[in-house]
């Protein structure tokens, strides 16, 4: 926001309250009212305004408040976000980015812990996005505000409490929004590029969003259990997807499970499945095999455990890839 007057940030409570998350606090004493706005409870009406002001020069950033309030907004999305640059021909440019927090373990009520992903995955004209740490959510939420492209940004809301060292310097090419992130082993990483978060030989996880971190305890876990290397792919981008780590690591394990919180009935998971059974079927020793959300609303608080993938259940499945 200090190096373009033209990005602003709108949405329920971002501004006096800080968002409800508070990761807007402070912004709006930094850069005033007419730059973070405190919208009415429309998502709709924040979208169309966002829309709008893209088509002025802006670079709106929405947030909406939970994952489970963005439907009324979903026309706006769908019908004119996603489609105005290919329908004026190009000639139209909408850099829009629209926050989402996502996904349970946080004991919340109802429309408070859903996974809306693939609604947006299926919608040509968007880009979607998924961090999983601070490093990743510092760079990848300056990558999208700078692409011309409209971006859905999803934020896992239980990993909002984790805390890393994040180095905040850009990197040169931040400003045409190609590279500006970097990798732990110091490689650079654009917005679109799936990362290997953890090497392994015997078999590989892929996740995005609160479950790369899930994956990661399975990982530790079956290398001290059962003396297993397990390789864990975070996505990051969920459309595009980038799938060539995926592909290089499956013709070297041969196992696949894909670990996602959003129901198995036409998800991103399928999607990655059918993708690596087309391009690396003879390096599959076994199915791809998925840990998923069930196909049911997401449930109460209190049986929210039951529902969300957690380390025994990626566990399972990976035993039952080695039983094949």
């Amino acid at each position: 926001m200090a190096a373009d007057p033209k990005v602003i940030v709108m949405g329920e409570d971002v501004g006096t309250l800080g968002g409800v998350f508070r990761v807007t606090d402070g912004l709006q004493r930094e850069f005033g009212e007419a730059r973070v706005i405190d919208t009415p409870l429309a998502e709709s009406a924040i979208v169309g305004t966002a829309i709008g002001l893209a088509m002025r020069g802006y670079r709106p950033v929405c947030e909406i408040q939970f994952d489970g309030f963005v439907y009324p907004a979903f026309d706006q999305i769908v019908s004119q976000l996603a489609k105005l640059h290919y329908r004026s021909a190009g000639r139209i440019r909408l850099p829009v980015t629209i926050r989402i927090p996502f996904g349970g373990g946080i004991g919340a009520v109802e429309h408070h812990s859903e996974s809306p992903e693939a609604y947006f995955c299926h919608t040509a004209g968007l880009k979607v996005v998924a961090c999983s740490n601070p490093h990743d959510a510092h760079h990848m939420i300056q990558q999208a505000i700078r692409s011309d492209d409209p971006v859905i940004f999803l934020e896992p809301k239980r990993r909002y409490w984790e805390k890393a060292v994040v180095d905040p310097r850009p990197l040169p090419d931040l400003v045409t929004g190609s590279v500006d992130a970097v990798d732990a082993a110091g490689a650079a990483v654009g917005l679109h590029r799936s990362v290997v978060v953890r090497a392994g030989t015997d078999a590989t996880l892929v996740g995005y969003g609160p479950t790369v971190r899930t994956c990661l305890d399975a990982a530790e876990v079956s290398a001290a259990d059962d003396d297993r290397s397990l390789e864990v792919i975070d996505l990051r981008s969920l459309s595009p997807l980038d799938l060539g780590p995926v592909l290089e690591s499956v013709r070297r394990t041969g196992r696949l499970v894909v670990v996602h919180e959003a129901p198995s009935n036409v998800s991103v998971s399928a999607e990655v499945a059918a993708r690596v059974t087309e391009a690396a079927f003879y390096s599959l020793e076994a199915p791809v095999l998925r840990v998923t959300g069930f196909d049911t609303p997401y449930p109460p608080a209190r049986i929210e455990d039951h529902y969300l993938p957690d380390v025994d259940r990626i566990l399972d499945a990976v035993d039952r890839s080695f039983a094949f």
